[in-house]
């Protein structure tokens, strides 16, 4: 893969409308046929989700463009990311100088992708669990990312957050969501914002979706 297709890709996400410069620095650095399946590897800088395998997707890099400018993150932050998945979105997250925890629920995906940090020399914490009731031994957080479509606002991961800090989160049915930020404003305060129409893989755990 060549530096060039990615630049083309990114050139297309800041047409779309992302203008984070951090964002973008961060897209044209992080080599996203590394987070894919080797079949998948012509196809990696399409601007579209790719399976990854245990039923679960990459997600469109425009998305997670998206999804990474509204956490409004800047250099020290600590970032918890729900749905490791193959480890793209927390890698754009470290690249952009984010402290990151990342929980992913498949046991196979998060050895496989633990494993890829390592040898990438990514630093991210890493655990397999119930990415919904987040992860309290590290909080609070200055920003939250959750990679997959819930049926609600998880109510544990709103506390984790520092006050003033963003929950970024899909909301709706399994087939298609709206992408809600939610900024802590105080105590028991949140402002929510709406970000009509995303389609992620259902969020599984105690305060989302049921394990089918």
């Amino acid at each position: 893969m060549s530096e060039s297709e990615r630049n083309i890709l990114v050139n297309g996400i800041e047409d779309k409308g992302v203008t984070d410069s951090n964002v973008l620095s961060a897209l044209r650095k992080v080599e996203r046929e590394k987070f894919v399946p080797l079949m998948m590897r012509p196809t990696a800088y399409r601007d579209i989700a790719l399976p990854i395998g245990y039923g679960q997707t990459i997600s469109q890099p425009y998305t997670v463009a998206l999804m990474t400018q509204a956490l409004k993150v800047k250099k020290g932050d600590k970032v918890l990311e729900i749905g490791t998945g193959s480890g793209y979105q927390a890698a754009i997250l470290e690249k952009m100088g984010a402290k990151v925890y990342s929980i992913e629920r498949h046991n196979d995906l998060y050895r496989k992708t633990q494993k890829l940090f390592d040898k990438l020399g990514i630093r991210v914490s890493t655990k397999c669990g119930d990415g919904t009731i987040g992860w309290s031994e590290h909080a609070p957080y200055d920003g939250i990312i959750v990679t997959a479509g819930s049926p609600e606002i998880p109510e544990s991961l709103k506390k984790q957050l520092v006050n003033g800090g963003r929950l970024v989160i899909p909301v709706g049915g399994k087939q298609t969501q709206t992408l809600k930020v939610v900024t802590r404003e105080s105590e028991d305060e949140y402002e929510i914002e709406s970000i009509p129409e995303f389609a992620f893989v259902p969020l599984i755990g105690r305060e989302a979706w049921d394990k089918e």
